[in-house]
């Protein structure tokens, strides 16, 4: 990592200096450093509240960073429209530090977006939306079971996704939601340090596997919340997946880890 990346975030730091308002969820040479800053922007004199998630590469300012938006406040075309418009944004600066000037950009161009966003959503035809897809994740074990399950509900909740997270002989989690933003969770789960190891050092989920990412058939249940279910028995985790609709998933991915 670029030194000009270190000291960005430590004047990020001291900008955005309220509780929760700047996180630092991940610093690598290897991998980049993962950041959040929680913002406020205005719209019809309200204020909203928003996440803006940075994903740093090691090359950057040369290379500009990825970006994830979420609120529950808005939809997430509007979310995924947002985050669009500040990659444009961010593609145009010269390669220098830019998140804090990319925050204030997107503060002052805030109300002009979505109304961009308003309006091409009203065009629509009603076969172009955001696909939905179903993911299923195993996850090896927990060691800072509590933290851990906490940093999952963060990702889960600030990426609009819903599913469960089950715990017992076998560890899954079962994300439903918008393949991009699934596509984004899976990532943070690989990159950000979400446990602890054998010596109690914060670590990387180096085992987690993808056992399947696929588009949501109609027969499927929508899942309404993520909620979090420690199963005592094989047959209880069956019953779960049966309940949303997923028997056939759970006999293609589950039955044969057994």
């Amino acid at each position: 990592m670029s030194k000009e990346a270190f000291d960005e975030m430590s004047v990020l730091s001291a900008i955005f200096c309220e509780q929760d308002e700047f996180q630092l969820l991940e610093e690598s040479p290897e991998s980049g450093i993962v950041c959040c800053i929680h913002t406020l922007v205005e719209s019809n004199n309200e204020k909203t509240p928003l996440s803006v998630t940075f994903h740093i590469s090691p090359e950057y300012p040369l290379t500009p960073p990825d970006i994830s938006i979420s609120s529950v406040h808005f939809s997430r075309k509007q979310c995924h429209d947002l985050r669009h418009g500040l990659l444009n944004r961010a593609r145009s600066l010269p390669p220098e530090p830019m998140v804090h000037d990319l925050i204030l950009w997107l503060q002052e161009n805030f109300s002009g977006l979505i109304k961009t966003t308003s309006i091409l959503s009203m065009d629509l035809r009603p076969e172009i939306t955001e696909e939905t897809w179903i993911a299923l994740l195993r996850l090896d074990h927990m060691r800072s079971k509590a933290k851990y399950i906490k940093m999952v509900e963060k990702w889960v909740s600030e990426l609009g996704l819903t599913g469960r997270l089950f715990t017992g002989k076998l560890i899954l989690i079962l994300l439903h939601g918008i393949k991009e933003n699934i596509k984004q969770y899976i990532q943070l789960q690989k990159t950000v340090k979400v446990d602890v190891d054998s010596s109690g050092k914060p670590c990387k989920e180096k085992m987690m596997r993808v056992l399947c990412e696929i588009p949501q058939a109609q027969e499927n249940r929508m899942m309404s919340t993520f909620e979090v279910k420690d199963l005592l028995s094989l047959d209880e985790l069956k019953r779960e997946f049966d309940l949303v609709g997923l028997s056939e998933l759970y006999e293609q991915c589950v039955s044969t880890l057994a």
